[in-house]
């Protein structure tokens, strides 16, 4: 997944196979812990995280209401640090740039709803970056 430069269509597809891996992972991991709620969040949140509003993500190709709620706020999360941290692969984006790509993908990448409520946490969200970077 640290790979500079695209993936060919081979490394994608083991690639995607991650979310699937990693609820697995997950669920060995937190197998003891009794709450069952708490589990299930956690197991989804790693299983589905990679689903897109319109039915076109992975692993399981859900679409809508159908991907769990924490998978959906999970998303927004998930792309939005892969787009204004630096990785091997690429550049860091401007928050301006971050925040115009998620309100571009609403509705399709994107819960709408869920993703104008993360819009409107933009001050919050810069701050705490901007912490964290100038550590």
């Amino acid at each position: 997944m640290r790979k500079p430069g695209k993936f060919t269509d081979e490394e994608y597809e083991k690639m995607k196979a991650h979310s699937k891996e990693g609820a697995r992972i997950v669920k060995e991991v937190i197998k003891s812990v009794e709450n069952e709620e708490f589990k299930q969040i956690a197991i989804n949140v790693a299983h589905f995280h990679h689903e897109k509003w319109n039915g076109q993500g992975y692993p399981e190709k859900l679409s809508g209401n159908q991907i769990p709620f924490e998978a959906r706020i999970m998303a927004l999360a998930d792309v939005f640090d892969a787009l204004v941290t630096r990785r091997c692969y690429k550049d860091s984006f401007s928050y301006d740039k971050a925040f115009q790509i998620i309100e571009e993908s609403l509705g399709s990448h994107f819960d709408p709803e869920l993703g104008k409520i993360f819009i409107q946490c933009r001050p919050q969200l810069e701050e705490l970056y901007n912490t964290y970077q100038a550590e």
